[in-house]
């Protein structure tokens, strides 16, 4: 049987080695010491020194979810804090729940869906124009804002710009004056993109949702700039949206998960739209009941001076 003697290791034969452990050392700690995507971090139990930025506060999976600096997770039987998710440099606004996750509004334009159950960040989406929005960048006295004026304009614009759909697969709606955007919640891919066109925006304070659709106004003015007849677009990933015509004071108010009234000036009349079906409900007592797509739900008070059974 033949061998070979070790090798005798001298300077020469080492650097190489030698120069590869470095290299790989190196790209370690650079790996380590990486920033974090989006600025994430999460802190395990007793991490939080939270001071929500409103009361807003969901329950989910025995969890009490609360807003500001960030996510913030606790106990909902004992009160002690589970985890917190937060990102430097950014501040929690709004969340609201699509399905099982926890969707948040960020002040910094970023909207992000969070499990809860194992505080797993899923997605990050950026939506343009939304952080200017929030702050009131650009507007008329916006430099004459305190600070707790300019958060406080930041969480109730927070609330108007996010809206959680729960039917069919949910999906998350963000609204702003100049771009509407809608994402699959689940996994963050974006459905549908849509600006205001002509001399229109959007109107996120007047939005309403329900479980099936996402219901924004357009405000328009003429050439002169008052203010002329818009509309209201219905958005809907599992089926194509509607366009309603309104005028420019038009106002909606969700009834319950599926119907909208839709009070558009005297001359109009108030109108139920049922976003499930699609289509306006018929007014009680009508002539066209009978024959209506969506009849009136629950039971029709009688016509004052009705003689009662």
């Amino acid at each position: 049987m033949s061998w070979k003697p070790l090798r005798v290791l001298t300077p020469r034969s080492i650097l190489p080695a030698l120069a590869v452990l470095l290299v790989l050392v190196a790209g370690a700690a650079a790996h380590a010491n990486k920033a974090v995507p989006f600025g994430d971090r999460v802190a395990e139990p007793g991490g939080a020194s939270a001071r929500p930025v409103n009361a807003q506060s969901l329950g989910t999976d025995g969890l009490e979810l609360k807003v500001g600096p960030g996510l913030e997770a606790y106990n909902r039987a004992t009160g002690e804090h589970a985890w917190s998710y937060r990102r430097e440099g950014a501040t929690a606004l709004y969340l609201s729940m699509a399905g099982e996750n926890a969707v948040v509004v960020w002040d910094d334009g970023l909207v992000t869906s969070v499990r809860p159950g194992d505080h797993e960040v899923r997605w990050h989406r950026a939506v343009p124009g939304l952080e200017d929005w929030l702050a009131g960048v650009g507007e008329p006295g916006a430099d004459k804002r305190t600070d707790e004026q300019r958060k406080q304009l930041q969480r109730e614009r927070a609330a108007a710009a996010l809206y959680t759909v729960q039917q069919s697969s949910p999906w998350v709606a963000v609204v702003t004056p100049n771009l509407t955007m809608g994402f699959r919640d689940a996994d963050g891919d974006l459905r549908y993109n849509s600006k205001a066109a002509g001399n229109c925006v959007y109107d996120p304070t007047r939005s309403v949702g329900t479980e099936y659709a996402v219901l924004v106004p357009r405000s328009c003015t003429d050439s002169t700039g008052q203010p002329v007849s818009g509309g209201v677009t219905g958005y809907r990933l599992d089926s194509t949206g509607w366009q309603l015509n309104a005028g420019p004071t038009v106002s909606m108010k969700a009834l319950d998960g599926r119907r909208v009234l839709i009070t558009d000036g005297p001359i109009v009349g108030p109108k139920v739209f049922d976003t499930k079906a699609a289509a306006p409900e018929a007014a009680c007592g009508s002539p066209a009941e009978t024959f209506a797509a969506v009849r009136p739900q629950g039971s029709c008070a009688a016509p004052e001076g009705t003689p009662q059974p």
